[in-house]
């Protein structure tokens, strides 16, 4: 969800894959292996995030697909595409919240893994949620 193109995708990949290689030394145990896991991987995500973004380089070309199929897998395919249009506008912590959401982490672990209060976490997940509705209907395109 943080990158846009598949050549970036597998750059953060492996840039994860190396920080929990030289950050396991440094896991003290005090929580689970999956979420220190899911902490490594955000934080190098976002800090990856951020060093792209200050790429002068970083224009892509994006292809707009108009492709219409009357089939449902073809309609879910459009739900998707507009759904990640619209995930790639918000900011890296309202992309972590709906990447954790996504990966079925309740509220709490969600809180944990971004290092805010679980109720903090439902707020900013519910505004978030919200905030990608209206960005989806500002596209034309109503679920």
């Amino acid at each position: 969800m943080y990158m846009d193109e598949p050549e970036d995708r597998e750059d953060l990949f492996q840039e994860i894959i190396l920080q929990l290689w030289k950050s396991y030394g440094s896991f003290k145990g005090e929580s689970k292996v999956s979420t220190w896991m899911y902490r490594v991987a955000l934080n190098t995500s976002l800090t990856f995030f951020k060093k792209d973004k200050r790429k002068p380089d970083n224009i892509r070309m994006h292809h707009k697909m108009d492709v219409k199929d009357d089939n449902e897998a073809s309609h879910k395919e459009t739900q998707l595409d507009y759904f990640y249009k619209a995930v790639h506008t918000l900011n890296p912590v309202e992309k972590a919240l709906i990447f954790l959401f996504l990966e079925g982490q309740s509220h709490k672990e969600i809180g944990s893994n971004l290092g805010i209060t679980e109720v903090n976490a439902r707020v900013k997940l519910n505004r978030t949620k919200d905030k990608l509705q209206e960005i989806i209907k500002k596209q034309g395109y109503e679920f």
